[in-house]
C-alpha cells in the first residue's frame, strides 16, 4: 500500500470516529503543547537576558571593575568574607587605572542606592540615585528627552543638579515640566536640568525610576557614605579592544595594590560574558525541568495511543480479514496500522505546537517580565516526538493486526 494512501485511510478513519479520535490527540497534544510553551518562554527570558538586560546593565563592549561581581553568583558564606576583606576602590584609584586606559575608551564612575525623593507635588517615594562621573551617558545610551546633561563646571564644582527618570519626572511633577524644578533626595534640594527618554522595565524592574547626580555632589555621601566608589565602568570600541583594556588593567592594578604572581585577584572585572554564566547554567535547569513533565505527557499519549490502537486492531478484525483475502500482505497492513498511529500522533503535535505557541505568547503578552520567543528547533523536535511516539505506540498493534490469521478474522461478526 502506498504511503499516500496510507495516510489517507487513516484521515478518513479519524473523520469516522471522532471522538476516538479525539481521546488518541489528546495525550500527544497536551505533552506537545507544554513542551512548546516551556521552551519559548525559556528561550525568549534568554535572549531577553543576553541581548536585552545585561546589554543595558552592563553596556556593549563594556567591562566592571568592582570589589566583588555583582551578577550570576552563588556565593558561599567563605567566599563573602574573603570578598569583604577586599580593599575599596577610591577616586586616587580611578584616577591611575583611567591614566592606563587606550585611547579611545570611555569610562564612568558609579555608585548607586535606593533613596527618599520628595516634592511639593507628590508624595514621598524611592528613587534609585546615582553619583557619576565621566562618560556616564554616552556608555549608557540615555538620551534625554528634554533638557540636558551635567556640565563640566557642574561635574568639578559638585553641583547640586539631576537628571532623572521619565518615572520619577511624572510621578512628582504630574503634569508639569519636571526640568527647572527642584527634587529633595536625602534632605538635600537638586535641580532637575534633563528628564531621560522612556527605558521601560527589565524583569518587571522599570528602569525609569532614577535619579542621576555629579559624583562630586553631595548624592555620593548618601549612596557610598564611606566615600568610596561602586564601580568603574570601561568601554572600548570593539569586544577585542575591550579584552586588551581588561589585560591591561588587571595588570596594572595586580602591580597597584603589590599583589604576588601567586596571589588571586583582589578585585572582579565584570562583563556581560561573565554575568551569563550562571544565568547558563539556570537555563539549562529550567529547561530540563520544564520538558520533563511534557515528556511524561507525551508517554501517557503514546500508551493511550497504543490501547485505543489495540481496540481498533480488535473492532476491524473483519476488515482485516477482508483485505487479507483480497491479498493485502503482511506489511500492508502492518505499515496501514503503523502510519494511522503516526498520523494521530503527528496531528496532535501539530496542534499542539499551535496551542503552545499560543499558551507563551498570551504570557509574555499578560506578563512583559516573561517573554516568549519560539525556538524553531522546539518545533522540529516536537514534531518528530509526536512522530516517534506514534510509530513506537503503534508498532505493537499493528504487529498484532499483521499476524491475524484471514479465515479466522472472516468468521468475526
Amino acid at each position: 500500500m502506498p504511503l499516500i494512501e496510507a495516510v489517507r485511510l487513516a484521515l478518513a478513519q479519524i473523520r469516522v470516529q471522532k471522538l476516538k479520535s479525539f481521546f488518541t490527540l489528546a495525550g500527544v497534544t497536551i505533552g506537545v503543547m507544554f513542551l512548546i510553551a516551556v521552551v519559548s518562554i525559556v528561550e525568549g527570558m534568554s535572549r531577553y537576558v543576553e541581548n536585552d538586560f545585561m546589554g543595558r546593565m552592563l553596556g556593549v563592549n563594556t567591562f566592571t571593575l568592582r570589589r566583588f561581581p555583582w551578577f550570576g553568583n552563588n556565593t558561599t558564606r567563605e567566599q563573602w568574607r574573603e570578598w569583604q576583606k577586599r580593599p575599596l576602590f577610591y577616586q586616587k584609584d580611578v584616577r591611575a587605572i583611567v591614566a592606563v586606559l587606550p585611547n579611545g575608551t570611555r569610562w564612568a564612575v558609579e555608585s548607586q542606592d535606593n533613596e527618599w525623593a520628595t516634592s511639593p507635588y507628590a508624595r514621598p517615594r524611592q528613587v534609585d540615585a546615582h553619583a557619576v562621573e565621566g562618560d556616564y551617558f554616552t556608555i549608557k545610551k540615555y538620551d534625554l528627552s528634554s533638557g540636558r546633561t551635567f556640565t563640566q563646571q557642574e561635574v568639578e564644582l559638585g553641583a547640586p543638579v539631576v537628571v532623572v527618570g521619565d518615572e520619577v519626572a511624572k510621578f512628582f511633577f504630574p503634569g508639569l515640566s519636571a526640568v527647572g524644578h527642584d527634587l529633595r533626595i536625602g534632605g538635600i534640594p537638586y535641580q532637575i536640568i534633563g528628564v531621560i527618554e522612556h527605558q521601560g522595565s527589565l524583569f518587571g524592574m522599570s528602569m525609569d525610576k532614577m535619579a542621576i547626580a555629579p559624583f562630586g555632589s553631595p548624592m555620593h555621601r548618601l549612596t557610598n557614605p564611606r566615600g568610596d566608589i561602586d564601580g568603574l565602568m570601561i568601554q572600548a570600541q570593539s569586544e577585542l579592544l575591550m579584552n586588551d583594556a581588561m589585560e591591561s588593567v588587571r595588570e596594572f592594578l595586580r602591580g597597584f595594590r603589590h599583589l604576588r604572581p601567586v596571589e588571586p585577584d583582589n578585585f572582579a572585572m565584570e562583563t556581560s560574558a561573565t554575568a551569563l554564566v550562571a544565568f547558563q547554567k539556570t537555563k539549562q535547569v529550567m529547561t530540563v525541568a520544564g520538558t520533563a513533565l511534557p515528556f511524561v505527557g507525551l508517554i501517557v499519549g503514546g500508551l493511550v495511543i497504543m490501547n485505543i490502537m489495540l481496540v481498533a486492531v480488535a473492532e476491524r478484525t473483519r476488515e482485516i480479514g477482508i483485505r487479507k483475502s483480497l491479498g493485502a500482505r503482511r506489511r500492508d497492513i502492518l505499515r496501514q496500522f503503523l502510519v494511522e498511529a503516526a498520523t494521530l500522533s503527528t496531528l496532535g503535535a501539530i496542534i499542539g505546537i499551535g496551542l503552545g505557541i499560543a499558551i507563551a505568547k498570551t504570557i509574555s503578552w499578560k506578563f512583559p517580565f516573561l517573554p516568549a520567543a519560539v525556538a524553531p528547533w522546539s518545533i522540529v523536535a516536537a514534531t518528530m516526538l509526536g512522530l516517534i511516539v506514534g510509530v513506537i505506540s503503534g508498532v505493537y498493534p499493528a504487529r498484532r493486526a499483521s499476524m491475524l490469521d484471514p479465515i479466522e478474522a472472516l468468521r468475526q461478526e
